[in-house]
C-alpha cells in the first residue's frame, strides 16, 4: 500500500483511516479515564493547548523541510505539509518503520531520492531526540532551588547533546550507517547553516509543546512553565525511543505522570497526561486532514511552488 501512496489520493485516505482506527483504539482502551481527563479540565485551556500543539507540529515540519533543502531537495510548502503530516500518521500503526517508509515514498513524488529522504528523516529524528534531551536538561534544573542543587549536572549535558548534531559528526554517522547498509555515501549532507536552522525550528517546536503542557498543568491547578516543558520533553523523548509503543502510547503518559507528580494533587498528573494525549492526537489528525485535502492539487500550482522552492 505504501508504494502506491504516490500514485493516487485513495491510499493516502486509507492511511489516514487506518491510523484513525488505531488512534481511536488507543483512546478507547482507556475511555473512562480519558473522558474524565478531558471533562475535568477547562475547555479554554484545552483549546489553547491544541493551538500550541498545532504550531509545535508545524515547527517540526519546517525543521524537516529545512533539512531536505540543505541536502539538495527543496520542497514547496504545500508539498512539505502533505508529505510530512500524512506520513506522520504511520507512527500510530504498530511497527516502527511505517512513518519513515511513507515519508520516503511520498517525497519521491517530488523527485527526492529515497536515500536522501531516509537520511533526512533519520536526521530529523536524531535532532528531535538531541534537542529534546537538551531542553529537558536546561529546564528541569530551573524548576526550583532544590532542583537546581540536585540536577545542576544536567545543564552540562545540554551542550553535549547539541554538539552531537555538528555537521561533521552527522556526516560521519550517516556515512557509517550507509556503508553498513551497503549503500553509497550521500553526495551532499546538511551543512552548519542547515543544522542551525533545523535545531532552531525543532527547539521552537519543543517550546510550543511546553506551552501546551503548561496550559494543561494550569488547568489542573498547577504551575511552572519550566517544569511542564522539561517534563513533556523528557516524556515525549522516552515514548519516541520505545519503538514498540505506537506513538509512544503508555510510555509518554507514564513518564509525564511521574515527572508532574511532585507539583500536582493526587490523580491530577494522570489527568494532564491523558488530556495531552488527546490534544496531540487531535493535532496530528487535524494536520493530516489538511494534508489529504492538499493532495487534490492542480499540476500548475505545484510547478509554481516548486520553482519558488528552488529559488529560496
Amino acid at each position: 500500500m505504501i508504494s502506491r501512496l504516490r500514485a493516487s489520493r485513495l491510499p493516502r485516505v486509507a492511511l489516514v483511516v487506518v491510523a484513525l482506527v488505531f488512534c481511536v483504539y488507543g483512546l478507547a482502551s482507556r475511555w473512562d479515564e480519558t473522558r474524565h481527563a478531558v471533562t475535568a479540565l477547562s475547555w479554554p485551556y484545552i483549546g489553547a493547548a491544541l493551538v500550541a500543539g498545532l504550531l509545535g507540529l508545524g515547527a517540526w515540519m519546517l525543521a524537516w523541510r529545512s533539512l531536505l533543502a540543505g541536502m539538495g531537495s527543496p520542497l514547496p510548502l504545500r508539498a512539505a505539509v502533505r508529505i510530512y503530516f500524512v506520513s506522520q500518521l504511520g507512527k500510530y500503526i504498530p511497527g516502527s518503520v511505517w512513518a519513515l517508509v511513507a515519508q520516503m515514498e511520498l517525497a519521491k513524488e517530488h523527485h527526492v531520492p529515497r536515500q536522501r529522504g531516509a537520511s533526512a528523516a533519520l536526521l530529523a529524528m536524531a535532532t528531535t531526540i538531541a534537542t529534546g534531551c537538551a531542553v529537558a536538561a536546561v529546564t528541569l534544573p530551573l524548576t526550583s532551588a532544590d532542583a537546581t542543587h540536585r540536577y545542576w549536572w544536567l545543564l552540562v549535558l545540554a551542550p553535549i547533546f547539541l554538539a552531537l548534531l555538528h555537521p561533521r559528526i552527522v556526516a560521519f554517522a550517516l556515512d557509517r550507517a550507509l556503508r553498513l547498509a551497503r549503500r553509497q555515501p550521500l553526495a551532499r549532507t546538511a551543512g552548519l547553516g542547515t543544522m542551525v536552522l533545523t535545531v532552531a525550528w525543532t527547539t521552537l517546536g519543543w517550546l510550543l509543546f511546553g506551552v501546551h503542557a503548561w496550559l494543561l498543568v494550569r488547568a489542573a491547578g498547577g504551575s511552572g512553565f519550566f517544569l511542564a516543558t522539561g517534563a513533556y520533553a523528557l516524556a515525549f523523548t522516552a515514548g519516541f525511543l520505545v519503538i514498540i509503543a505506537p506513538g509512544g502510547v503508555g510510555v509518554r503518559e507514564a513518564a509525564l505522570t511521574v515527572a508532574l507528580g511532585p507539583v500536582l494533587a493526587s490523580g491530577a498528573p494522570l489527568v494532564v497526561a491523558l488530556a495531552s494525549r488527546v490534544v496531540m492526537t487531535v493535532a496530528d489528525l487535524a494536520w493530516a486532514g489538511a494534508a489529504v485535502l492538499l493532495g487534490s492539487r492542480h499540476p500548475a500550482v505545484d510547478e509554481v511552488e516548486a520553482a519558488a522552492a528552488q529559488s529560496e
